[in-house]
């Protein structure tokens, strides 16, 4: 597969939101005080983790394969917080949001990247992650909304 200066340069783009995605929600997963929202954004990490990859193989020329049909198990979340404001809570608030605007821009990143590639498969691709970015929001806002953290 040969690509376009353009693509690659979207390609680059979209490979550092990916290598930043990572490296937040491994860093959230750390400072997260509610065992739930680690495990969330642990598992959060290691699927941006699988986009890098996949990034990196369409900017090598190979069109990968998608694989899990883009639906990821949503995690029924229990309220570990009240509607007061502790300070453990205030945190994993932040955390939370600071991680939605950067899965907000991931997925607006990758609406614009799947008009601008001409091969299909490729578009597809970048359909699916961008799926799975949305999904990522959806369990995000799911947390928060579980934990009176979201109004």
């Amino acid at each position: 597969m040969q690509l376009t200066q353009k693509e690659k340069e979207l390609l680059k783009d979209l490979k550092g939101q990916e290598k930043l995605c990572v490296d937040k929600y491994n860093k959230h997963a750390s400072a997260a005080n509610d065992s739930q929202l680690k495990d969330l954004f642990t598992q959060i990490a290691q699927i941006e983790q699988q986009h890098l990859d996949t990034i990196e193989q369409i900017e090598n020329g190979q069109v990968p394969t998608i694989s899990g049909g883009g639906s990821q198990k949503q995690p029924n979340f229990t309220a570990t917080y009240s509607s007061d404001e502790s300070q453990d809570k205030k945190s994993d608030s932040y955390l939370c949001s600071d991680i939605l605007a950067t899965e907000k821009h991931a997925s607006h990143l990758y609406d614009t990247c799947i008009f601008e590639f001409k091969d299909e498969n490729v578009r597809n691709v970048l359909n699916h992650i961008q799926k799975e970015e949305q999904n990522h929001g959806k369990m995000i806002y799911d947390y928060m909304k579980a934990n009176s953290m979201y109004s």
